[in-house]
């Protein structure tokens, strides 16, 4: 039959197919099929889809099933090899624009689950010689998802997704950007310049040292991330509808782990408690929040990077970021620290993210959580736009950034905060009196000292001497 679509002035050959609810009506050039379909139709909310890592992780997940149910001899090899093969295809991004449910679906993500059952079925039908919704061959639900179910596999796939894409792609960026500060440490150094707390003036600081304590938080953030990925290795495959295994050979769940380690190089492993694997996703809310915790930071660093470069002269202008685009529509010559303020965005999406994840793993009652899917695509999403943005920021700005040496050296000179190191030799009372006078009189600290301690030139250069102290 053909129907017309509401978008394009051109007919779309359809067919019909059949599940459990009665018939449906399909595209006839699709490969997903009637749940697939409903879903469609039942959720058309948002047009977002979970991402290519996620569906990478669906099609390890069935090639892998077949396998270990190939091995078990509980599904015949002649439909399980080709199973395997086409989940092989699905992992590798083949058949991506077949993946059409909507990331807000049914709870726990039956639809996402049954798409990629069905889109595998049909593929494996048609290179058997069969008809796609004709599921005589292979069946999507009796082989394609044999041993598993939605609340086993979609948890799973999870897990797989988040740590293939923190370990391989969020790390190896965060690790580089950290180097970078540490190399920015080693060559400011050298530089002197003023502290600053409560953003009032405070005593002496080398600018290698605040470097060093950008990079340091961010290797801590690095070893957060570390830890807490560890939780995602557990995969509880195997635990079928609630944990027991129900309809699986005792053997199923262990060569499926053994064979997903296989395919991803990962040391995937059986939970210590499977029945805690499937009630909550706590391995998720973990790494979440320690990419929460790296999006506070980054917000910290990059906040302070515009401070210190604000002007060029009426700011702080102790650095000077690269020009990378025009900054304003109306002013000309005016460059923004847009790199940083960017960053500051997608660290707040993330915070974001994380919230969402959080009231998600709320949604765990007895036996699942249902809200698998929205904590896929936010966790998935954050480690995205976090590696993204970490690799423009080093190599858009980090790398390239310059300090005004000079002006930080007047800082230090013209900060009242220099009385400090006046207090072993005068005491505090005495240096606040000099700091307010210094500040009435619009002079430095090095001048009311010599005026009004009889300090000699040669006790004020050595105490005011910044190198002295830092």
């Amino acid at each position: 039959m053909k129907m017309r679509t509401n978008q394009e002035d051109q007919a779309v050959e359809m067919r019909i197919s059949r599940d459990t609810l009665g018939e449906v009506q399909i595209p006839q050039d699709v490969y997903y099929d009637a749940q697939t379909q409903r879903a469609v139709e039942n959720f058309p909310i948002s047009g977002l889809r979970l991402p290519r890592a996620f569906i990478r992780a669906q099609g390890i997940i069935k090639a892998s099933a077949a396998a270990a149910n190939m091995a078990v001899g509980s599904l015949p090899r002649e439909i399980g090899e080709v199973i395997q093969q086409v989940a092989e295809e699905v992992a590798e991004g083949k058949w991506d624009d077949q993946f059409v449910v909507d990331v807000f679906q049914a709870g726990a993500g039956t639809s996402q689950n049954m798409n990629a059952n069905e889109v595998i079925a049909n593929l494996a039908n048609e290179r058997l010689g069969g008809k796609k919704g004709e599921f005589i061959r292979v069946h999507p639900n009796d082989h394609v998802n044999m041993a598993q179910s939605t609340n086993d596999t979609i948890h799973v796939a999870i897990n797989i997704s988040a740590y293939t894409e923190l370990t391989e792609r969020l790390l190896p960026t965060l690790r580089e950007l950290v180097d970078s500060l540490r190399q920015k440490q080693q060559e400011f150094q050298p530089i002197f310049k003023s502290g600053r707390t409560h953003l009032q003036d405070a005593v002496p600081i080398r600018l290698g040292q605040e470097f060093g304590g950008y990079a340091q938080t961010l290797a801590n953030c690095e070893q957060s991330l570390h830890r807490s990925s560890k939780a995602l290795l557990e995969i509880g495959i195997g635990g079928n509808a609630v944990g027991t295994g129900i309809n699986a050979h005792p053997d199923y769940p262990q060569r499926a782990v053994q064979e997903i380690a296989r395919r991803t190089g990962h040391p995937f492993r059986q939970p210590v408690d499977r029945f805690a694997f499937m009630q909550n996703t706590s391995a998720a809310i973990q790494s979440s929040h320690a990419l929460k915790e790296l999006a506070i930071h980054l917000i910290k660093i990059t906040s302070d990077l515009r401070l210190l470069s604000s002007g060029p002269r009426t700011g702080l202008a102790e650095l000077q970021l690269p020009a990378v685009q025009p900054g304003s529509s109306i002013m000309p010559g005016k460059v923004n620290p847009v790199m940083l303020e960017m960053v500051y965005m997608v660290a707040s999406q993330v915070i974001g993210n994380d919230a969402t994840i959080t009231a998600a793993g709320m949604g765990s009652q007895l036996e699942i959580n249902v809200m698998m899917p929205v904590i896929a695509f936010n966790m998935l999403f954050s480690i995205d736009i976090l590696t993204q943005a970490l690799r423009v920021l080093r190599e858009r700005c980090i790398e390239g950034i310059a300090a005004d040496e000079q002006r930080c050296s007047s800082y230090v000179e013209q900060s009242l905060a220099l009385a400090t190191s006046l207090n072993p030799l005068i005491g505090y009372e005495k240096a606040a009196e000099i700091a307010k006078q210094a500040y009435r009189e619009g002079k430095t600290i090095r001048e009311i000292a010599g005026r009004e301690t009889g300090l000699s030139l040669e006790q004020l250069a050595e105490h005011l001497d910044p190198q002295r102290h830092v």
